[in-house]
This record gives structure tokens, sequence and C-alpha cells, in this order.
């Protein structure tokens, strides 16, 4: 089987005029960026055209190091759909250089799923992550000026400041570190350090917004510390919000690709789901579904993360309504949570993958407490066997949900076509099933709690003086309202990386709670978790390089 980069470089890419003819955007409205990459005006966005659309939501097991497809799936089914005769765009995230340069080494599906140009999406595509990263270090600019100034000086406490700066690649040195050395005219010493930019509010606020006013709003709601008087601090009290709007006004538009059958590809927004929402934009979501009658869509990790971030917080704000859910899962996933080791995965293993079935009823249950019955896509691998298969079909049909074995990767669209037919079955079961897990007036702790025991399966939950304490100072800003963005491990569904399958009789430990107002969430850490993560023994950018003819290799 051919790389993925020989697939996409081989593929026919067509004009991106064609594609908008396909969506009925008039050519003279796209804002090309060259010949395949375009950015769509927000203007297309229609309330009356999205209540009549059909949204898909792609979620999966929990990850393990072997890699389950979601994104391969999500592109898979939406060109799936496309063959039978339905009008679908597939709406994605756009990929952070650093998982492509660290493990990952690209995130643009796979095999005969993927969307093109790879090579583009994969590094700096139209410059929004880019736009983001300069936005959020304006903000830590004129934060440090404020410190230094004499007069307009805000009183800011820096021992408050929790607003680091960003860059969009893995760089462990740079998680802590002290800054305004050098004298009194290099600034304010202080500790502080960088994020990856994915892990930025501003990245989660883009997402979160509705048009550009909706966005300057928001960006200066953003808190940023106290003073020494004990006054909070926003962005829009140093009058930042104008300015890193300005910054933003591309990157809120989204951008049209298209996948290698010809499918419509919405990508927009790159948020990490351990850490933010770990959804494309509302913007993005509502664009797709204004133009086509059915949009596939995924949210990072598993349900426990991306997809109950995508109905309790961009859902509610978004006024979003979901006809279908797909839980991805494989074999050789399964397998891993069951107690396989990761070096024996291609093996057939039954009785491993039947002790990995746990982890699989955990997401459907978790699925359930919003109102679907999910559609299993068992993505399909060589080393799959036929009885690790049909075993895998019987116990999905013994808990009551439809089951299809996906294909995508191997055979594009016509692989996904069994999965296509049941997500029609399951759209026409389902055209209002939607329910939140949790109501916004209900208290932190109660938000906190629920999301702990019905989505992680967690006993109890417990909090450290300085989380309670944090939760006390935003709900005396008047924030009691925001949604609950929980960061945790993605590896488990409890918050310990190591606990495989479906851990039982835990506690989840809240150890500190952020505010991200602009978004309109704040953020217990559970557990460790990395902000700024850092390059494997072997980076994928190890493979990664290009010859004299501009030709990119490594990239898959």
């Amino acid at each position: 089987m051919k790389q993925d980069i020989e697939i996409a470089q081989e593929a026919k890419i067509r004009p991106i005029v064609e594609i908008a003819d396909i969506l009925g955007i008039p050519r003279e409205e796209l804002e090309l960026y060259g010949k395949y990459k375009a950015k769509v005006p927000l203007h297309f966005i229609d309330e009356e055209k999205i209540k009549r659309a059909k949204l898909i939501l792609v979620t999966a097991i929990t990850p393990t190091p072997a890699g389950e497809g979601k994104t391969t799936t999500s592109i898979g089914l939406a060109q799936a759909l496309n063959r039978i005769g339905k009008k679908a765009t597939v709406v994605l995230r756009e990929p952070s250089l650093g998982p492509v340069f660290g493990i990952k080494g690209g995130a643009a599906g796979g095999g005969y799923s993927q969307v093109i140009p790879m090579e583009d999406i994969n590094l700096h595509f139209t410059g929004d992550i880019s736009a983001v990263e300069k936005a959020h270090n304006l903000l830590a600019a004129l934060i440090d000026n404020n410190i230094q100034l004499k007069e307009g000086n805000l009183g800011i406490d820096p021992r408050t400041i929790e607003w680091k700066r960003v860059m969009d690649m893995n760089e462990r040195a740079l998680r802590d570190i002290v800054i305004g050395l050098g004298g009194t005219t290099e600034g304010v010493p202080r500790q502080s350090g960088f994020e990856i930019t994915a892990a930025s509010e501003v990245m989660a606020t883009l997402c979160m917004a509705r048009d550009l006013d909706d966005l300057k709003r928001r960006l200066g709601n953003i808190f940023i510390g106290y003073t020494y008087s004990d006054k909070p601090v926003f962005a829009r009290d140093l009058k930042a919000q104008g300015a890193m709007a300005a910054l933003l006004k591309d990157a809120i538009k989204p951008n049209l690709v298209q996948t290698l059958e010809g499918t419509p590809a919405v990508i927009h927004g790159g948020p990490f789901a351990n850490i933010a929402q770990g959804t494309n934009s509302i913007i993005a979501t509502k664009t797709g579904l204004s133009l086509s009658e059915y949009v596939v869509t995924e949210a990072g990790f598993a349900s426990e993360l991306g997809a109950e971030k995508f109905f309790d917080i961009k859902s509610q704000f978004g006024n979003l309504r979901t006809n279908a859910v797909v839980i991805v899962a494989t074999v050789r996933a399964l397998k891993y949570h069951g107690g396989a080791k990761l070096s024996s995965l291609q093996n057939e293993d039954t009785e491993s993958l039947q002790k990995g079935f746990g982890n699989l009823d955990k997401h459907i249950e978790n699925m359930k407490y919003f109102g679907f019955s999910p559609v299993i896509a068992i993505n399909r691998f060589d080393s799959d066997t036929d009885a690790e298969l049909d075993l895998l079909v019987r116990h999905c049909k013994s808990q009551n949900v439809k089951v299809a074995v996906n294909e995508a990767w191997a055979k594009g669209g016509e692989g996904a076509l069994e999965l296509a037919g049941k997500i029609l079955e399951s759209v026409k079961d389902c055209p209002d099933c939607y329910k939140p897990l949790y109501e916004l007036s209900w208290s932190f702790e109660e938000k906190i709690e629920t999301i702990c025991k019905k989505m992680y399966g967690a006993d109890h939950v417990e909090y450290t003086v300085k989380a309670k304490s944090q939760i006390d100072k935003i709900e005396k800003l008047g924030l009691g309202n925001l949604a609950v963005c929980i960061a945790k491990t993605q590896k488990s569904l409890s918050d310990d990386q190591n606990k495989r399958g479906r851990p039982e009789g835990f506690t989840v430990k809240i150890r500190e709670v952020e505010l991200s107002s602009g978004a309109g969430f704040i953020v217990p850490i559970a557990g460790t978790i990395m902000r700024m993560p850092g390059l494997p023994v072997t980076p994928s950018a190890e493979k990664i390089d290009i010859d004299s003819n501009g030709k990119i290799s490594g990239l898959f």
C-alpha cells in the first residue's frame, strides 16, 4: 500500500472554484489562496437552512498508540454519502504543527480518505493558526507593557497573571521561563512560559464566536489577573480586543478544500480536546450546514472528552442539533484496552478483544446520556481476522446499536457505504434526540461532578484547596453560568493515563481551575496535563523533507 502522501500527491485535485460550484457559492465570492484553497465569507451562514440540514458527529473509543482513524472515518463517510446521492460536506479542525512534527506526522485523514492539498493543510494552510498565535502574543505584550508603565499602569499584580505566550510547536524547554531580565528598560522580571497555540484561549474563543463583532466582545472578556487591590483585569481594560480582532479578520473565515473524491471539506480552528473544546469552529459547522444536506464533523479524542464538549459547550452555545453519532472502534485498540501489549496487536487475540469491550460499552453509554444510540464504525485494519471482526460485530448487536465495518482507508467512499446506510437510518430515527448533560445555571461543582461521574465513570471528585478557592473567585466575578471544559488525559477514561479499559472505583482529582471567560467556560484541570507538549524520542520532523523541485515527503 502506498503512503498517504504518495496517494495525495498522485490524486487529481480539482480547482477550488469547482468545489464551490457544488455548494452553490459564486466563484466571485471566494477569497482564493492559490488554486486549491479558499476562504468562505460569513454571510453564507443561513439559520433557516441549518434547521433543515443533518449533522453527524464522529467520536471514538479511548485513543491508543495504535491509532483509531477518526478523521479518516469522517472523510470516508462524507465521501460515501455523496456516492449515494446525498449532498454532504465534511467539517474538520486544522492540524497543529506540534503533532505534525512530533508524533502524528500529519492529520489530514489517511489512505483513500484524505483532505487535499495534504501538504498545505498539514503545514501553514491559510495562516489561521499563525494569526491566533499573533493575537495571543499581542495581548501578552500589552500586559507586560502595562506593568512597565509609570502612567496608565493598571496596577496588575504580576503574581496573578496566568496569560503565557504561545507558539505552534512542541517545545518543552519553554514551558517554564523567567521573562523581563536585563535591567529596568527590559521589563519587569516575572515567571511565565509558553503553551502550544492550539491550547490558547484565543483559539478556543475564535471557535466559539458567531461573527467578528462577537469575537471582539469575547476577546475583550479574556481574564488576565488581579490588581494589587484584588480587582479583576480583563483584556478590554488594556483596550486589546480591537487590535486582536484585526489580526483575526481573515482567520475567522472558514477554509474550503476537498477530499480525494472531490467532496467539499471545510477546515477551521484547532483547539485540543484534552485542554479545550476540541472541535472545529461554530462558524465552520454552520457554514457546512448552510450549504449541504448532510455535514459530517468530528470531536477530538474520545466521547468523554471531545464529544462531551461538543454537546455541552459547542452545541449549547451554537444552538446546534445533532442527528446521528458515530463511535469509531478498532479491533487492535480494544485488544490494547483488554490488556494486550502494543507489540502483539497484529496477532489474533479474541480473549483480549473481549476484555476490551468494556471501554466501547462505556462510550456507547456516554452517547446515550445525550439521547443518542450511536452507530459503531469498526475501522478495519489488515491484521484484523474474521474471528475478531465477527466477535466485535456480535458484541455491538448485543448492545442494541447499529454497527458497520468501515474500509474507508483502503477503498475511500466505497469502503464506507455500509456505514453511510446505517447513518441514514439513524438520522431518520433521531430528528431531535439531543439533550445536554447539565444546565448552565447549575453550580460549577454540580457540573464538574456530573461530567466526572457520568462520562468518566468516577465514584468521587476531590478538589485541592487551590481549586476550591479559584472556583469561589470565579463565582464572585459573576461568571457562575459558564460551561465546564475539563482538562484531563486522553489516554484513559479516568484522570490516570495508565488505567486502560473501563476503570472503576476511582476518584477524579481537580488540582486547579483556570478561567477562559472569552471562550465561555472554566477549565478544571484533572491530574497532570501538559499545555506545551514535548517532542518524542524520534520526532516525525526527522522524516519530513523537501527535494529541489519543492516536492515534500515524510508527511503521513
